[in-house]
């Protein structure tokens, strides 16, 4: 029996606007082991979120339309799923933490009946059973259960951070999707809620899709790395095989951009250039003109994804290019 829960093949979303075609995802393919967590790294407007949508069958219709790939969860494909049928996967068997805590959270509801709405959802559970199921979330997550009848705007931004966490885990997913979840955090809370969602996971055995711009979270929490660019996936691999080998010119540009304890300078690395424009997208690599590595073939065609050795995948023509490797 194979181990992967969640393979993404060739997943394409676009989003027809007043401006043009968005191309956000432009054949889009990763994995995610049970029990594993994959880190998905990329600046903001690199296609993250829409790939997270995608995945829960949340792309907003219209302007975006999914026009290829598949997406196959324990074997079946979300994507040939009804909305109803969809339904029952999320917060069931897929559960997604969404970027803002902020207004993820129904201001008008008291935090206990929002976490009991998605446990009464998917179980058969009497109301007494499921207030107990909730407060047992809240106390799960660091919150006193007598808190439950108080509104989100009571709590800080940790707390309603981990309001969220208590409603996407309260039917033990075996996916979680987690996009930038400490990102309105101070750097004490951000601490605070990878641990909880670690530890969490560790005892459900839940596998995790974490959504970040942060590499140091990534070392920290992630077994495998996708590195994400202009709607591709530009570098994967095993989180060992990423940080120590990295090939690909835009994961060298990022982890030359993270400050260095042991060096002094006077200022950080930046790579140059700004992210592509998704409505006029270069035909050959997007990342071409800002990579000092570029020849005439880069701009020609895209490059396939290489496997490098193991588990590593590279889309670059010179992924054995031995100044690409240097770092």
């Amino acid at each position: 029996m194979s181990d992967i829960l969640l393979d993404v093949k060739d997943l394409v979303i676009h989003y027809e606007t007043d401006d043009g075609l968005v191309q956000a995802l432009n054949g889009v393919s990763l994995q995610i082991h049970t029990g594993k967590t994959l880190g998905l790294v990329g600046e903001t407007g690199a296609g993250k979120t829409t790939l997270a949508k995608g995945i829960m069958q949340l792309v907003p219709n219209p302007p975006g339309k999914i026009k290829g790939g598949e997406v196959f969860y324990d074997g079946e494909d979300l994507l040939k799923k009804s909305v109803q049928e969809m339904r029952k996967v999320r917060g069931k068997q897929i559960s997604m933490i969404f970027q803002d805590p902020m207004t993820s959270l129904n201001p008008v509801m008291t935090v206990r009946d929002q976490i009991m709405e998605v446990i009464l959802q998917h179980n058969k559970l009497s109301k007494e059973e499921a207030v107990k199921k909730a407060d047992e979330m809240l106390e799960l997550v660091g919150i006193p259960a007598a808190r439950g009848r108080e509104y989100p705007h009571q709590f800080s931004g940790g707390m309603k951070q981990r309001v969220i966490i208590a409603i996407a885990l309260a039917c033990q997913p075996r996916l979680l999707i987690a996009d930038e979840p400490t990102t309105a955090l101070d750097v004490t809370i951000q601490a605070q809620v990878l641990d909880l969602i670690q530890n969490l996971k560790k005892r459900d055995n839940t596998s995790m899709l974490l959504i970040t711009h942060d590499l140091g979270v990534v070392a920290q929490t992630c077994d495998y790395v996708a590195i994400m660019y202009a709607g591709e996936i530009v570098e994967y691999g095993t989180l060992r095989e990423v940080y120590k080998d990295i090939r690909h010119p835009y994961t060298k540009g990022l982890m030359a951009s993270i400050p260095n304890l042991v060096e002094q300078v006077e200022r950080l690395q930046a790579i140059d250039g700004l992210m592509p424009d998704p409505t006029n997208l270069a035909k050959g690599c997007k990342f071409a003109d800002r990579c000092k590595y570029a020849t005439a073939a880069c701009m020609e065609k895209v490059p396939e994804m290489k496997s490098v050795g193991g588990e590593h995948m590279v889309r670059c023509i010179l992924p054995e290019a031995t100044e690409v490797k240097e770092h």
